[in-house]
């Protein structure tokens, strides 16, 4: 059985982070493991409150993992310290895992910072050139780009504030290819009009159409999406066939997502399984 690893906070309401991260994994017929970075409390109404894992046990945790498991994919989530960021990348050069997934979680749906304003450096000059992929909505990479542009000189900058449409997203695939990451999937699910994800391999853009899906329970679908994408990965599928499989699985997840508290509820991750097993 392959072996996938999440790098990720706890969302103690199941349908985000860890939790999430692992029942996605669960239903790719992979193995699971976590190295969780933050515990959080959150429902589906918002998050109120964020205890941070001390940089040293999350050093442990990866080390714990990598001393005796053999790694076949890795993704990282919600990593809000630059101390966190910072032992994050030391051991990933360390151990150098394959097929890294890196979702730059910043905001939750609720409007909470995931990741501090002092750490968006970080995580753009240490964790995104580590990345095999990495997998930002369009209010990220637009922190990522609006980051980026203060180191570098004004001719070297991209002038895009507002991410408007399917052109605007292959330069900000091709700005933050830039930065290291060998693939950069820009996800279009905030577009007004459709849902087209773009990916950049460092030489040609590969659009994947979406389709926009009346629901308001979202909660978790980047969590879910990138747990996707590293599980194929970690299956032995082409980084273009592993996003087209993972864009189906969420589409579904989402299609049938669970009404769930008096806010946003989760995505069914099981749904397919389930519906085999004659559950429902």
């Amino acid at each position: 059985m392959k072996k996938v690893l999440t790098i990720a906070g706890s969302d103690n309401s199941g349908g985000a982070g860890i939790q999430a991260d692992l029942k996605t994994m669960s239903a790719h017929g992979v193995f699971g493991m976590s190295v969780i970075t933050a515990i959080t409390a959150q429902n589906t109404q918002g998050v109120f409150a964020v205890q941070d894992v001390d940089r040293d046990i999350i050093g442990a945790q990866i080390d714990a993992i990598f001393t005796d498991i053999e790694v076949d994919a890795l993704k990282i989530g919600m990593v809000s310290l630059i101390d966190t960021i910072e032992i994050i990348s030391e051991k990933l050069k360390e151990y150098k895992p394959k097929n890294i997934v890196i979702d730059p979680v910043m905001i939750s749906k609720s409007g909470y910072d995931l990741l501090k304003p002092e750490s968006k450096m970080a995580l753009v000059t240490k964790l995104l050139p580590l990345a095999t992929v990495v997998t930002p909505n369009l209010p990220e990479a637009e922190v990522i780009v609006k980051t980026y542009n203060e180191i570098l000189p004004e001719q070297d900058r991209l002038n895009i504030d507002k991410i408007e449409n399917s052109e605007d997203m292959e330069k900000v695939a091709k700005f933050i290819c830039k930065m290291g990451p060998k693939y950069v999937l820009i996800k279009g699910g905030h577009l007004k009009d459709d849902a087209v994800d773009i990916l950049y391999d460092g030489e040609k853009i590969k659009s994947f159409d979406g389709k926009k899906i009346n629901t308001k329970n979202t909660h978790g679908t980047g969590c879910t999406l990138s747990s996707a994408i590293a599980s194929n990965l970690a299956l032995g599928y082409s980084m273009e066939e592993s996003i087209k499989k993972s864009k189906e699985y969420i589409t579904i997840a989402i299609e049938h997502s669970l009404d769930i508290g008096k806010g946003v509820g989760p995505t069914n991750h099981f749904y397919t399984l389930y519906k085999k097993a004659g559950l429902i």
